[in-house]
């Protein structure tokens, strides 16, 4: 890597940073120590809320902008020059808003609905004891996860194509992202990808920018491909299908290892003469 080039890391948080089933980050902790003091921003962009990211951020040391809620929402800590943007003023951070409102988006719910003429379970609908029992999440996790400001994520309905559903949203509007578990119904103007090219179009550094993303899921796809080197994650069964067959960089492990590791090597590779 020459003097001229920075770098700006991307990745999604399930999966990718943390474990997919355990949520765990350990392994990871070092390089992002070493990112951070090397100023490589790294960038989550999940479709957590600003709570739950907010959270996971302190612990784990993180002072960079993240992207919350499918590319909704773009949070910039407040005087960081690298990142100039003018935007609504939310406690600390400057907020780059790219999906609406939720009160707006819960009433696209109930619309897809009657559209559909299937009841769809929102995390709206949901008791925090029923979001932890979808979710395994713990209880204050599975209370951030419904501290929502732009999107909101659903039960999939299994006796329907993502073609079927994608299709109804759009004739309404709306975007959905469609998720084995649960989707999210969000703005047309959002999106990982969206907010991705918007961060890397404001960020101020000399010389040339080199993109990197990482991701576990046909969600990511967006994240994926804006950058110039994305990164899969392997689960449990290896690569998603949703992601299989695009030629793409793979890690050797699952998270967290798997991040490290893989990023260990791409540092290395591009400070080799």
């Amino acid at each position: 890597m020459t003097a001229q080039t920075s770098i700006l890391l991307f990745t999604d948080l399930d999966g990718t940073l943390l474990g997919s089933e355990d949520y765990r980050y350990d392994a990871a902790l070092p390089l992002l120590a070493r990112l951070q003091a090397q100023q490589i921003p790294v960038i989550p962009v999940t479709s957590k809320t600003r709570a739950e990211v907010a959270g996971l951020r302190e612990t784990v040391g993180l002072t960079d902008p993240f992207v919350v809620e499918n590319g909704s929402g773009i949070w910039i800590p407040q005087g960081d020059p690298r990142f100039p943007v003018a935007g609504e003023t939310w406690g600390d951070y400057t907020l780059l808003r790219l999906g609406g409102d939720y009160a707006t988006i819960r009433q696209g719910l109930r619309q897809l609905e009657q559209v559909l003429k299937l009841p769809l379970q929102g995390f709206g609908d949901l008791t925090v004891a029923e979001i932890q029992q979808l979710t395994g999440l713990a209880p204050q996790d599975a209370t951030q996860a419904k501290q929502r400001d732009f999107t909101e994520p659903f039960v999939t309905p299994k006796t329907l194509s993502p073609q079927t559903l994608e299709e109804a949203a759009e004739a309404l509007g709306w975007q959905v992202v469609v998720g084995d578990r649960f989707s999210h119904l969000i703005s047309p103007q959002a999106g990982k990808g969206k907010a991705v090219q918007a961060l890397v179009e404001i960020y101020q550094t000399p010389g040339q920018v080199f993109t990197i993303g990482l991701g576990n899921s046909p969600n990511d796809l967006p994240m994926l491909e804006a950058v110039d080197l994305p990164i899969i994650l392997p689960g449990t069964r290896g690569i998603h299908s949703g992601l299989a067959g695009r030629g793409w960089r793979v890690a050797p492990c699952r998270a967290p290892e798997g991040w490290a590791r893989v990023l260990e090597e791409v540092l290395f590779e591009r400070n080799s003469p």
